[in-house]
């Protein structure tokens, strides 16, 4: 299986698209823009759901299901949310096809017209906060803290597989609370569970922040992101989280009886990540050779693959193989034991280094005769020969090694690609040559970003948590800033 993937740095953008569908993730559907997520890359996205999906319960939240159609009026009822999404919405206008009476095929019956349109949800902030109405009316009914695992379309027009496509698969949060203060804990808590998901299982460093006005969602009164690099040197926003105020529940007139018996409007969020984090994934630790998975979203963690000749040395390695397996999955370790007469085991060992699988096990006749395996991690791609009682303890460590390492890496990398400027001819340089993330005085006006934004290309990714007050004199106007914030080109 020759990988032939394209160089990483010399067209990065082909190198990802490559690896995406050779890698076997997923690839371009008969829909334009949208795409099939092959079994092998949905098993990664079931590992990451399962791991965000315990987070939500821990932290209390309840998974609920709402419709994939909302009512055109309703998108209308929040002005600055629908400005939005309007250029992103599919519209449903009709309910009935037939057949065209000179036979030309099937076309859209013009008697079948709805009374109101329906959106193809963009996101369910208004599906959900019209039925918030019917299930809000007292203080002892908050906070309603529900996420529901959804699939929603935004038209795009210049679509990437995982990064950008027309419909995607993600998870939305929408909180109800009694206070503004609970609603602010809400919407932070939840960013602080994204950058720990991020961190601890992507093995991907995030930065937190807060985004500008105008990079703010559609409707919120304020954002929280976290931002992560990938190796082109080019941001990925990984994650958001919306403190919403009262407007949703203004515009759906969501109330609630207070302890005192007043009727006051409730204060909401709402969140989100999706598949674009198979994206970021992918670009954030691969290689030439192919996929680098982070051991605790690897489908398979562990591959064992035997070196024969003849069908009696086969089964005298899968023999000795079966405790092993054994032993593995019982540790809660993935294991799979490629024992085809199909492939050879060359064929086998470049399979599983373009799919990314941590940690590679081959058994051969000489292993038989000496009681040992070869044991070869991704990450690094260095082998070594461990005895066979020593085989288990040292895929534990190798697992738990490659999740450090891999993360490690990335984070030297992000570090090394931060860069502090004074003036815009330093800022146009460093973005122009390096990349990365540029720290930089900004004097807080739309107009300037704008600037920014039409003569670089460049965004404000976020106004960093960390950022400590400074201060200093805006690059591009030299009027006064109180602090940093990063910029960057970005996906």
């Amino acid at each position: 299986m020759g990988k032939n993937l394209s160089k990483r740095s010399e067209d990065y953008s082909k190198w990802y698209n490559e690896l995406v569908v050779k890698a076997d993730l997923a690839e371009n559907s008969g829909v334009r823009g949208c795409m099939v997520i092959k079994p092998y890359g949905y098993a990664i996205w079931e590992k990451m759901q399962a791991a965000l999906d315990r987070m939500f319960k821990d932290t209390g939240h309840e998974n609920a299901y709402f419709p994939l159609f909302i009512p055109k009026s309703y998108l209308s009822k929040e002005a600055s949310h629908v400005e939005g999404f309007a250029k992103e919405c599919a519209v449903v206008t009709h309910y009935r096809l037939k057949n065209a009476e000179d036979g030309s095929g099937i076309i859209v019956d013009p008697e079948a017209k709805l009374e109101e349109e329906l959106i193809v949800r963009p996101t369910s902030e208004t599906i959900i906060w019209d039925t918030y109405r019917k299930w809000i009316q007292s203080y002892r009914d908050l906070p309603l803290l529900i996420n529901q695992w959804a699939n929603v379309v935004r038209w795009e027009m210049r679509t990437r597989l995982f990064l950008r496509t027309a419909e995607f698969l993600w998870q939305e949060g929408h909180t109800a609370h009694a206070t503004e203060a609970e609603a602010v804990a809400e919407a932070e808590q939840m960013m602080n569970v994204y950058a720990d998901f991020a961190e601890n299982f992507m093995a991907m460093p995030v930065i937190k922040g807060t985004k500008t006005e105008s990079e703010r969602f559609a409707g919120a009164l304020e954002t929280y992101c976290i931002e992560a690099l990938m190796q082109d040197g080019k941001a990925l926003q990984a994650g958001t989280s919306h403190y919403l105020g009262q407007n949703f529940a203004k515009a759906f007139d969501v109330m609630f009886a207070t302890k005192e018996g007043k009727q006051e409007y409730v204060w909401a969020t709402s969140w989100g990540v999706s598949t674009r984090l198979m994206g970021a994934l992918v670009m954030t630790h691969s290689d030439d050779n192919g996929l680098v998975l982070p051991p605790k979203l690897a489908p398979i963690q562990v591959v064992i693959v035997p070196i024969y000749k003849g069908l009696d040395q086969l089964n005298a390695i899968s023999e000795k193989v079966a405790p092993l397996v054994k032993q593995l999955r019982a540790k809660g370790i993935s294991v799979k034991y490629d024992d085809r007469d199909t492939q050879k085991p060359g064929f086998k060992f470049n399979e599983y280094e373009l799919k990314g699988v941590p940690v590679r096990l081959a058994i051969g006749q000489r292993d038989l005769d000496n009681n040992t395996y070869e044991v070869a991690r991704r990450d690094t791609l260095q082998k070594e020969t461990v005895p066979n009682d020593e085989v288990v303890l040292k895929i534990e460590f190798l697992l738990e090694d490659i999740q450090r390492n891999i993360y490690r890496k990335a984070l030297d990398f992000r570090e090394s690609h931060v860069t502090s400027v004074d003036t815009y001819e330093e800022f146009k340089s460093v973005l122009k040559n390096n990349g990365g993330f540029i720290s930089a005085h900004w004097d807080g006006t739309v107009e300037t970003e704008e600037k920014i934004k039409e003569g670089t290309k460049a965004t404000i990714r976020c106004i960093p948590l960390e950022a400590k007050e400074e201060k200093g004199s805006c690059m591009v106007t030299g009027k006064p800033s109180s602090r940093r914030v990063l910029f960057a080109r970005a996906y």
